[in-house]
């Protein structure tokens, strides 16, 4: 019996707000919890896909803490208040994935390679060898190139969510299977994919 179908969610520029990185002034992951701000919209369109079968997945690179930016448990406490707000309109995601490494950070034990980051999709095949989804029939909906690269890794179709706050990780080089402006556009456009034809009278 083949599994359930996933819409794996990107975090930052797909569910929430981006907040201004300290050092480079660019649209990046809050590093605070006061700064968490849902992107309007999101939370329903997230229940829109729940709604239509979806396993609903995040799977993020959060690299603050490796570089130093940000202590551990305090990256982990912005996720949890995302999971928090994502919460009070009635969103459960079936599991959150994070990876919480990068090639060139500071603190040794999250410093270097992994196969967890994204373009690498081990997040993916790790949340659906655990809830048993059928990845073939899954979606990454996110924001930057990496996101369509481990969708395709992975063996699922992806939306790239085209946020201006995340131009600069989208170079153009991967090739999404649709594009949106919004987590709700991306979401209409994939029911209304997913929709039988009506037949004729």
């Amino acid at each position: 019996m083949s599994g359930r179908p996933a819409a794996f969610l990107d975090r930052d520029g797909t569910l929430n707000e981006f907040a201004p990185d300290p050092d480079s002034g660019l649209p990046e992951s809050p590093l605070s919890v006061a700064d968490v701000r849902l992107i309007e919209g999101a939370a329903g369109a997230a229940r829109q896909l729940a709604d239509a079968g979806f396993a609903l997945v995040c799977v993020s690179n959060q690299p603050a803490a490796a570089k130093g930016k940000v202590s551990l448990e305090g990256l982990l406490a912005v996720h949890e208040r995302v999971l928090e707000l994502l919460r009070e309109e009635g969103v459960h995601l079936d599991a959150s994935r994070l990876c919480l490494h990068h090639p060139d950070g500071v603190v040794p034990e999250l410093s270097g390679p992994c196969d967890c980051r994204k373009p690498a999709p081990g997040m993916l095949l790790d949340a659906a060898d655990e809830l048993g989804l059928d990845l073939a029939s899954s979606w990454m909906l996110g924001d930057t190139d990496s996101d369509v690269l481990a969708a395709h890794a992975a063996g699922c179709r992806a939306v790239l969510i085209e946020h201006p706050g995340s131009a600069h990780k989208r170079a153009g080089g991967a090739r999404p299977d649709l594009a949106a402006s919004s987590l709700a556009d991306a979401a209409a456009q994939l029911l209304d994919e997913l929709a039988p034809a009506s037949s004729p009278e």
